[in-house]
């Protein structure tokens, strides 16, 4: 059978909080990869650079945990087929600017990915990026139909050292990055963040910021809150590409910490 573009696991009617998994997958689509100029060896190589791994594991660890089951929607599709995360068009979204727009076009170093294809770009927003859009919008609406309200926590990793694609890679890496939003993560939430992650190192917007909140409640929709949260990976994996260790765990339990104060607020 297909694999689905997204994965929801359902949590508690009364909670209005929706873990957000996107780029915890290594898994290509036979398009994708026949599209990608690397070789078997180099591909895996930019995987392990580029996926955020465990990251649904910690996001499942966090829901199993917390008194009030949050809501999860999981990207079942590797960045480098599509990355949900980006504008769908080129002229808003910074990254494009290194060859990492929606569809990738350049690797974590700069070299080529992929050739610049816009039939294939297309073809690849319309395959990927444009259901699961209409699959996260969905789901945040239901969650203010049933609570009034939602709150879309990006669950996030990145490596210990910048890679040279990051825009932004000379700040701060503190052991937890939070990502804010201007009109969507209000103070309450940049509080209650910093306290679930007390026992960390953490910082905000750097080395990544901003979160992610559908295109329709975007600017739009102050019912709609959001946040960041990413997570060094030495915190929690052995080298690139290796097994998680025991900081898995704690990170997990942190973040059920989170979900259980934004559910009782």
């Amino acid at each position: 059978m297909p694999v689905p573009v997204f994965r929801i696991d359902g949590g508690d009617e009364s909670s209005p909080v929706v873990l957000h998994v996107p780029h915890s997958s290594r898994r290509i689509s036979g398009p994708a990869r026949a599209s990608i100029a690397l070789d078997d060896t180099a591909l895996l190589a930019e995987l392990d650079a580029m996926t955020d791994a465990y990251t649904d594991l910690i996001a499942a660890r966090a829901a199993a945990a917390a008194r009030v089951r949050p809501w999860t929607f999981v990207n079942e599709w590797s960045r480098l087929v599509v990355d949900p995360e980006r504008f769908p068009d080129d002229e808003r979204e910074e990254m494009a600017a290194v060859g990492m727009g929606a569809v990738y076009t350049r690797t974590s170093s700069g070299q080529r990915l992929r050739p610049e294809d816009p039939p294939f770009a297309r073809r690849l927003r319309d395959a990927h990026f444009h259901p699961y859009a209409q699959g996260m919008t969905a789901l945040v609406d239901e969650r203010l139909a049933a609570t009034g309200r939602a709150i879309v926590v990006d669950v996030h990793s990145y490596p210990a050292r910048a890679l040279p694609y990051e825009l932004h890679g000379d700040g701060p890496r503190p052991q937890v990055c939070l990502g804010t939003d201007g009109m969507h993560t209000p103070p309450w939430l940049r509080d209650a963040a910093a306290k679930a992650f007390a026992g960390y190192e953490v910082g905000f917007d750097s080395p990544f910021a901003g979160c992610y909140v559908p295109l329709k409640h975007h600017g739009a929709d102050e019912r709609v809150s959001a946040l960041m949260v990413e997570l060094r990976r030495d915190g929690y994996q052995h080298a690139p590409g290796g097994e998680p260790h025991s900081g898995l765990d704690r990170l997990a339990a942190s973040l059920a910490t989170l979900v259980d104060a934004l559910g009782a607020r």
